[in-house]
């Protein structure tokens, strides 16, 4: 996924004028963006306030850490696990 060159706050704003009747292409305009990606953030933002947003943008981050961090650790155990069969040192007591 691209970092994103706009904050969490400048996209509720934009959706909140969105929300509020204002045409998508112009709020879309306004901030820089084609209107797709305006209905993309409406999706993702839609109904939160900019703390909100913010602390599910942490939530997504820590979630992608972990997720990389388990994955890791598993290569490692399969190799582990794959060392010691080769070895013969898993029938040994």
């Amino acid at each position: 996924m691209s970092k994103s060159r706009h904050t969490e706050a400048q996209m509720v704003a934009a959706i909140k004028q969105v929300e509020a009747g204002r045409k998508a292409e112009d709020v879309a305009r306004e901030v820089g963006v084609s209107k797709h990606t305006l209905y993309s953030w409406k999706a993702k933002y839609g109904g939160m306030d900019v703390s909100e947003a913010q602390e599910a943008k942490q939530l997504r981050d820590e979630n992608a850490r972990l997720k990389k961090l388990v994955a890791d650790l598993s290569l490692d155990k399969d190799a582990l696990q794959s060392l010691i069969a080769k070895n013969g040192w898993g029938s040994q007591k």
